[in-house]
């Protein structure tokens, strides 16, 4: 059935999204923040990064196929068709509801998730599949002078050193197109937001704040002491 615009609560995303959904998506913008704005590429911090965005990605694919049903797979498929319905609703400055992401953002979805992939794969290939621990030792042993890991490494293959540099090359496209696509998915966002008058991101963050508490009411009188009886009036004698 095609939802009606603005059809409401009925039909709407949840409020607020499962705690997986909300963990991963913050772990991955995390991630992406860390690697590529923040920290030297190829430093250990770096490819402790990467391997904590694997195994992110694979608790959300996970989830896509055993979690709530607005987090599965089946409840947002990529749809190019649908997408574009969507992208001119919006255009023509029309907002609707969908149970789970919008078509649109269903397409975002799945292009970052293979972008991520693809930087987590050429990065395990990049340093051949080397834990973090590893890597942290070897990089040691060359600070303190040891530079047969290098020897080791480094075996001078010319047909090797060109793969590698393919490899680094696809590596660092992809990244690049996360950052780029990760505005969109912002300014799409917020746009969709003033459509359909509501944040999209709060959901994302948690539940709805609850109403402030109001002034604590007072003791409850005591039916049984009733009011206090004073001396009566004195009557007024006529004359």
């Amino acid at each position: 059935m095609v939802p009606a615009p603005n059809d409401g609560g009925a039909i709407a995303p949840p409020d607020p999204w499962d705690p997986v959904v909300r963990l991963t998506h913050w772990a991955v913008v995390l991630a992406v923040l860390v690697n590529d704005v923040i920290v030297k590429p190829g430093g250990v911090v770096h490819v402790w990064v990467g391997w904590a965005l694997m195994a992110v990605l694979i608790l959300r694919f996970v989830w896509g196929l055993v979690g709530p049903r607005a987090a599965r797979f089946s409840a947002f498929p990529p749809d190019p068709r649908a997408t574009l319905s969507h992208l001119a609703d919006v255009a023509r400055g029309r907002g609707r509801e969908y149970p789970s992401h919008t078509p649109a953002g269903a397409m975002m979805v799945y292009t970052l998730w293979a972008l991520l992939v693809v930087v987590v794969l050429t990065g395990l290939v990049m340093t051949q599949g080397k834990t973090p621990i590893a890597i942290a030792e070897e990089k040691a042993a060359v600070a303190a002078g040891d530079w047969s890991v290098l020897v080791r490494d480094g075996d001078g293959d010319h047909d090797g050193a060109e793969k590698s540099d393919f490899v680094q090359e696809i590596h660092d496209v992809a990244a690049n197109l996360i950052l780029l696509l990760a505005i969109l998915h912002v300014g799409g966002v917020a746009v969709e937001s003033r459509l359909l008058k509501r944040s999209l991101v709060r959901p994302m963050i948690g539940p709805k704040p609850g109403p402030k508490p109001g002034p604590k009411p007072g003791p409850k009188p005591d039916p049984k002491s009733g009011p206090k009886s004073g001396p009566k009036p004195a009557r007024s004698r006529s004359r």
